[in-house]
């Protein structure tokens, strides 16, 4: 019997969330708090060799003015990943150099926010310009070094050399590789080129701090990171994890922003140095400039085929622009290889390598997908073009190249696949949108031309051996319970998704669940919300809390009833004696006997769960666009999502993950690009100018599941949330070239490009 898993629960706060119920952080900050504002840099690297506050601080209102000379100088990274994840130490909170234009050069808090802007406006700075490199081809020793601080310090398996401007480098080969490419019939090679992309999220980056009744700092942040943000914090103030505590009210949106710290180390130290409350936000502009992108990158991909449409050898070699400071930008550069040539299921041999450089741009961070957004187009684009030399339908190619449940991975941190649809999600993509009636084009009239393209993609479910999940479950005294863990809804229904599993697992229906905020003083420990982990990590801990609460019920229903805990049954609703006796004790009297036994313990367990493998979810992507050759304007009519996700827990909310993700990946291919000036000045830094997809720019997105059952996921799940951004921008791409012959390599694919790709074909 299925109690909540698999059914479309609405989201637990679905409707304090439709009528506009106060939850979100600044909603909850004290009226007192001061207003904190941050003077950003207008040039791209140089040295602050003067700062003058004097006037600042005579602004009546003004409660201090804090520069470099001012904060901790601990060296520290704003990057929430796992220890074993670690980044480059490479920041202060302050410091006499800037590096990007928007790097903060000095805070201001004052009473009023008409105060700290005039403030604002007083600080004088006398600056040293440096020269900048902005482009990450070019950035490898480029003088001087961006960051030549001595107490620089980052892990040796980063294989860094900053004062090179080289962040990482890092080699994956696998078998003999010339020899595979030598047995090849057909070998392709081209280098592709992606863009910084803004998240974009709706909810600008906010914080507020405060010192509680006990003396301990209180920072309150729309995060996904609680508890990485408060070791952030502990690291970069130099003070004790436990005199910190990080609350994270509803989140308004992060898709992966809000995995690094931006604003909360400027906002807390305004608290440690003034005694007060304090509230940063941010502007759109700032959430623009400030903050972190998607990392650029340049791909060369070369793949070899038997003319039966093996591939039996491949490479990648990645170019990463880690921009200013290198928080996530290592293992975002991992996975553009590691997710993308576990594809290759049949290849005898691989090479994947990748360079990461520091530049004069904002720094990169997560963003959904994590590299393998990137890695996919290139690589799934290579494939493509592999169809059309070997004369093959591109779905015959993936059927042939794809791993199968059992396959050994080597590229995928050696793991096994242990569950797999992506066969029957390809065959099934392909009837929903006609594949065979529309590949690879129909003509429409003279200009216009319409055309379908595909692609496949896996993506991962937490990070094998590294993401430590727990999750708690109470029963109350009526006989309800409730769930707390610390991975941070923000927005995606994670909240609800563990609640069903608790629910399905304690065999009652989930109006009987009821899920607590997250606060780092209460909540179990959760690495937070990233890496496509809560479903399958913390969902698994959700299962061992909830396992261990029944175990611990039954004994005192034994107990209760006489009876070997053996004997004991449980329904949901009633202990059963099954020891020839017909006693039993309704679950309402057992949660009761927790205030009026004094022998009854109180009924409260908590489950921790670190997966060693990472069972990847997959997905089928297909477009099918509308081209204009006279204009290049490429319309989006139709695409067809079909994801093995495994068990799928909540329909309904993985059905719009599925759908958000698309959308995010159709901006991607047509629309988004952060564009930089000269100077390194962020051109388009509003919603006027960097341009996302509205739904009028839209086509009907349809989502169907192909259920697999993972083994090691709760009630055979794996994740969801990023895989289904890794498809659009290559399956557009194929689309595009199947319209009008023109290959894209190089983001977004604007009309423009596709026009100048037309006119080279009818030069001489």
């Amino acid at each position: 019997m299925k109690y909540a898993v698999n059914q479309p629960v609405p989201k637990l706060d679905s409707a304090a969330m439709t009528t506009g119920k106060p939850i979100y952080t600044e909603d909850l900050a004290p009226a007192d708090c001061l207003i904190v504002k941050v003077l950003r840099s207008p040039h791209a690297f140089a040295r602050i060799t003067a700062i003058r506050k004097k006037r600042a601080l005579a602004v009546p209102g003004v409660a201090c003015a804090l520069t470099w000379e001012d904060v901790p100088r601990i060296r520290h990274s704003l990057g929430g990943l796992a220890y074993t994840f670690g980044s480059p130490n490479d920041r202060y909170i302050l410091e006499d150099t800037v590096r990007y234009v928007g790097d903060a050069v000095a805070i201001v808090a004052a009473e009023t926010e008409e105060a700290a802007d005039k403030a604002l406006r007083l600080l004088e700075v006398d600056y040293e310009l440096l020269p900048a490199v902005l482009d990450p081809r070019q950035a490898l020793d480029h003088q001087p070094p961006i960051h030549g601080e001595e107490d620089y310090s980052a892990e040796d398996t980063l294989q860094g050399q900053p004062k090179r401007n080289l962040m990482a480098h890092f080699e994956l080969p696998y078998g003999d590789l010339d020899a595979a490419f030598a047995k090849c019939d057909v070998v392709v090679e081209d280098t592709f080129h992606t863009r910084a992309n803004s998240h974009a999220m709706m909810e600008t980056f906010r914080a507020f701090s405060y010192y509680d009744a006990n003396g301990r700092l209180a920072i309150v942040t729309s995060t996904q990171i609680p508890f990485l943000c408060r070791r952030t914090a502990a690291q970069a103030l130099g003070m004790p994890i436990d005199r910190i505590r990080v609350i994270k009210p509803k989140v308004g949106g992060g898709f992966g922003a809000k995995q690094s710290l931006v604003c909360e180390l400027l906002c807390a130290i305004v608290t440690v140095k003034t005694r007060r409350p304090a509230k940063l936000i941010y502007s759109r502009t700032e959430s623009f400039i400030a903050s972190n992108s998607r990392h650029e990158t340049y791909i060369t991909v070369k793949l070899g085929a038997t003319k039966d449409g093996i591939v039996r050898a491949a490479s990648v070699h990645t170019i990463s622009n880690a921009g200013a400071y290198g928080e996530q930008a290592f293992a975002t550069a991992l996975l553009t290889g590691v997710k993308t040539l576990p594809m290759f299921g049949r290849a005898e041999a691989f090479h994947f390598d990748f360079d990461i450089t520091y530049t004069n741009t904002m720094a990169g961070g997560a963003f959904r997908g994590f590299g393998a957004t990137q890695g996919f187009f290139a690589t799934e684009s290579m494939t493509n073009r592999l169809a059309v030399e070997l004369g093959m339908d591109p779905c015959q190619l993936r059927l042939k190249n794809i791993p199968h449940s059992g396959d050994f991975m080597p590229a995928y941190f050696f793991e096994f696949l242990t569950s797999s649809a992506l066969d029957r999600c390809i065959k099934t993509g392909r009837n929903m949108i006609g594949w065979d009636q529309k590949y690879p084009r129909v003509e429409v009239d003279g200009s216009r031309v319409r055309a379908v393209g595909m692609a496949v993609a896996l993506q991962s479910s937490g990070i094998s051996k590294a993401d430590k999940c727990c999750a708690s479950v109470k029963l109350c005294e009526d006989g309800r319970y409730i769930v707390s863990n610390g991975a941070g809804d923000m927005g995606t229904g994670c909240d609800t998704v563990l609640a069903q599993i608790a629910a399905e697992t304690l065999q009652c229906s989930i109006d009987r669940v009821s899920s607590a905020p997250v606060d780092t003083d209460s909540s179990p420990y959760d690495k937070g919300s990233f890496a496509s982990s809560t479903t399958y990590v913390t969902g698994m801990a959700m299962v061992k809390a909830c396992e261990q609460l029944t175990g611990m019920m039954k004994a005192e229903a034994a107990r209760a009833l006489d009876c070997p805990v053996a004997f004991i049954e449980f329904d949901g609703d009633f202990f059963y004696a099954r020891n020839g006796s017909s006693g039993r004790l309704s679950l309402e009297l057992l949660a009761r006997r927790q205030v009026t036994e004094p022998d009854c313990p109180w009924f409260t367990a908590e489950g921790s769960h670190c997966s060693p493998t990472s069972p990847p979810p997959l997905m089928a992507g297909f477009a099918e666009i509308e081209l204009d050759r006279d204009t290049g304007k490429v319309t989006v009519l139709d695409y067809v999502g079909v994801v093995d996700c495994g068990t799928v827990v909540n329909p309904a909310l993985a059905r719009v993950q599925a759908q958000g993700g698309i959308a995010q990946g159709i901006g991607m291919a047509l629309y988004e690009d952060v564009q930089y000036d000269e100077a390194g000045r962020m051109l388009n830094r509003n919603f006027l100018r960097y341009k996302i997809p509205s739904r009028m720019d839209l086509p009907p997105i349809r989502v169907a599941f192909e259920q697999s059952y993972e083994p090691s996921g709760p009630f055979g799940a794996k994740s969801i949330g990023e895989v289904v951004i890794n498809t659009p921008v290559p399956a557009i791409a194929d689309a595009i070239y199947n319209a009008c012959g023109v290959r894209m390599t190089d983001l977004p694919m604007t009309p423009e490009k596709i026009l100048k790709g037309l006119r080279q074909q009818v030069q001489p």
